[in-house]
């Protein structure tokens, strides 16, 4: 008996009930009792119903891969890129208002000159290298190392 079905009997639950509480599908619970396999979000929401770690449901069954210390990694990984995101986008915004400011300061004081580029493309250069490492290289590099890795593990 795999651990869904066996937190759902031990609350004495049915199947609609469980649906109900997790707002998941009556099907999605019948094809989860049955051996599929359930997406990482799916088992979020059961665990929430049941109110227990997803890990419990994860290593409670045996055909669920992924041990408590991994999921919990992977919550860490997803928490830290959310917080580089999060940073990104405040800077983003402090950017944007701070060379708003210096724009118009340096046209009422000296229109002549155009020394807000300076902060602005040294400031934006420094964003944009930001940018490309949160959102384009992390995916790139950690892609390249998982093709490299397999490439190798394939050598005799």
């Amino acid at each position: 008996m795999n651990a869904i079905k066996s937190q759902r009997l031990a609350r004495a639950w049915s199947q609609e009930q469980l649906a109900e509480l997790s707002a998941l599908s009556v099907r999605t619970i019948q094809r989860i009792e049955n051996g599929e396999r359930a997406s990482l979000e799916t088992l979020s929401a059961l665990a929430a119903a049941f109110g227990i770690n997803v890990a419990a449901l994860m290593t409670e069954d045996g055909e669920q891969a992924a041990s408590g210390e991994s999921l919990a990694q992977r919550i860490e990984q997803a928490r830290t890129r959310v917080g580089q995101e999060s940073r990104f986008w405040r800077s983003l915004l402090l950017f944007v208002l701070v060379n708003s400011l210096l724009v118009v300061a340096n046209l009422l004081v000296n229109p002549q000159t155009h020394w807000f580029l300076w902060p602005l493309l040294i400031w934006g250069g420094v964003l944009a290298l930001r940018a490309a490492r949160i959102f384009w290289l992390r995916d790139r590099w950690s892609r390249w190392e998982q093709e490299r890795l397999q490439k190798i593990l394939r050598k005799p």
